[in-house]
């Protein structure tokens, strides 16, 4: 009889059970867990308005234009966008067909407000532009613009 006992006792320790260790099984009687939902792709950025100006106050474009005296000092370009919540966007400054700026930002949400601000050189005048680029660098906006004339 012990010898029996024994050996139970030897089957159940290999089991997990004496050792108290759980015992597992797959139920078999419900159907799998459905996998989870593809992440959906970033919807691209739009970019809805740009605009220059000589300053921005409380979150919005003042005195802005497309020509400007040469003794301005700074300018930023203003931007609104819709889609590309967390992706980047760049505001690529050019004197001429010289980039001369290139400014990164953050589109935190949708619609987004952003800016970018450029110091302009007194001598540095004629023409001017500002393409907003992806993250890729696809133009998604030009804004021209003179400077001392």
């Amino acid at each position: 009889m012990s010898r029996i006992l024994g050996t139970l006792l030897l089957i159940a320790a290999a089991a997990g059970v004496a050792g108290g260790g759980p015992l597992a099984a797959q139920d078999t009687t419900k159907p799998a867990p459905a996998p989870p939902p593809p992440t959906p792709a970033p919807t691209p950025a739009t970019v809805n308005a740009a605009v220059l100006a000589r300053g921005v106050v409380d979150r919005a474009p003042q005195d802005s234009g497309t020509a400007f005296p040469d003794s301005i000092g700074a300018l930023y370009l203003w931007t609104t966008v819709t889609g590309g919540a967390g992706q980047t966007i760049h505001h690529v400054w050019f004197h001429g067909d010289t980039q001369v700026g290139d400014v990164e930002l953050q589109v935190g949400g949708s619609p987004w407000r952003t800016w970018s601000k450029k110091t302009i050189p007194a001598d540095w005048k004629g023409a001017w532009h500002v393409e907003i680029r992806d993250a890729s660098g696809a133009v998604l906006k030009r804004v021209d613009f003179t400077v001392g004339q």
